[in-house]
């Protein structure tokens, strides 16, 4: 175990609160000092640092209000909706009143120390999370968070080592990103734009794809806490990159599954999320035939020769568009299965489809290498950050 003494928050770092100006009065608002909002931070996704921001304020603006301007290299926190996600400004910024930032004392922290602290710790700083509507960490119980503090050189070698094995990280995140792309633009020019349809293919809607004994159907409405043994079922979580993610699958039990045989899998259907990130697509594997899914997805038994064209055509801009102006909801969103089964698909030649179908499952397999070599990026990178705060780094 490591010796190094843990130091509070509030003694080794101001505690900023932020603030949002009337937003009704023009004379607050488009001015040059950035406003960050806790949004900007998930747009960031998993970056470390922001250089800017989409909304601005004015100095009357900041004047309206308890907001302060963060010195660059402050570590900014949100405390609310949701919680923990951290970025590092390189500009002086203001936030709003969703964050609990944090401007580091130079003498005693690193700041990009103390930002890979807070992130190793994000389900921790949740936990400290109180409020009914929505949880929020106050600042008096953010002043009490205790850090543990090496010195200043170990601290930069800390965030070196983490940010070179993020990296690497990103790097597989981005080739993975790069074979999307690819499977798109092969898409593109064999098919072009489905709602355009600049090749007149017959447009069929989506139901009329589908297996008529096995109909397009949501699943389980509650899973329950589940069993070690039982019946598997697939999140929307689980869907990823156009495959489903074995790591982190649930189980039901037996009782639960059978209310809902309906929405049974077989390998080669695809599902497609229909709550929260609606639109999110991935092909079934066998060896997830039997099990189920819960009601944020839709279950669509296509044909296995036309399921993945039938995919890629969904994954486009333009159908994707088309079902963004059909999801409705206030605190969930999500799409209607009225609307998921008019979805409008121009059906080309089954020999077009078939030859896209090879080449896209050629993609695929390159997208499976990657993926599990992600996986086991992101399984050493969570064993360093579990070293990292306990010293197990030290050289």
């Amino acid at each position: 175990m490591n010796k190094w003494q843990k130091i509070r928050l509030s003694d080794c770092c101001e505690i900023v609160s932020g603030a949002t100006p009337k937003t009704g009065v023009g004379e607050y608002w488009d001015g040059n000092i950035s406003w960050a909002t806790p949004k900007d931070l998930s747009d960031l996704h998993g970056a470390a640092f922001i250089h800017d921001t989409p909304r601005k304020i004015t100095e009357a603006g900041l004047k309206s209000c308890a907001a302060s301007v963060l010195p660059p290299g402050s570590v900014l926190l949100s405390s609310r909706a949701p919680i923990g996600h951290v970025a590092i400004n390189t500009v002086p910024m203001a936030t709003n009143q969703g964050f609990k930032s944090l401007v580091p004392d130079a003498a005693i922290l690193e700041p990009k120390y103390l930002y890979w602290w807070l992130k190793t710790n994000s389900a921790y700083l949740e936990s400290l999370g109180n409020g009914a509507t929505f949880k929020e960490i106050s600042k008096a119980v953010v002043s009490r968070v205790e850090v543990p503090v090496p010195p200043l050189p170990e601290q930069r070698r800390i965030a070196e080592v983490l940010d070179r094995a993020d990296d690497l990280r990103a790097k597989r995140r981005e080739s993975l990103a790069h074979l999307d792309d690819l499977t798109q633009s092969i898409f593109r020019d064999m098919f072009g734009d489905p709602v355009e349809n600049p090749k007149n293919f017959e447009v069929r809607p989506l139901i009329e794809w589908i297996d008529p004994g096995r109909p397009i159907t949501y699943g389980i409405l509650k899973p329950g806490e589940g069993t070690s043994d039982g019946p598997k079922y697939v999140r929307v979580v689980d869907m990823k990159n156009g495959r489903i993610d074995p790591t982190n699958i649930r189980r039901t039990t037996q009782t639960i599954s059978d209310q809902y045989r309906r929405s049974l899998l077989r390998g080669g259907d695809l599902l497609m999320s229909i709550r929260g990130h609606v639109g999110r697509l991935a092909v079934v594997p066998e060896s997830l035939n039997g099990a189920n899914i819960t009601q944020d997805s839709a279950r669509l038994a296509v044909d296995l020769r036309s399921a993945y064209y039938v995919m890629e055509c969904i994954r486009t801009p333009a159908l994707q568009n088309w079902m963004a102006r059909r999801t409705k909801g206030a605190a969930v969103q999500g799409i209607n299965l009225a609307d998921v089964k008019n979805i409008p698909i121009p059906a080309p030649p089954l020999a077009e489809q078939l030859e896209f179908r090879d080449r896209a499952t050629s993609i695929g397999a390159l997208k499976a290498a990657h993926s599990k070599s992600l996986a086991e990026l992101d399984e050493l990178f969570a064993s360093l950050q579990d070293r990292a705060f306990q010293g197990g780094l030290c050289s």
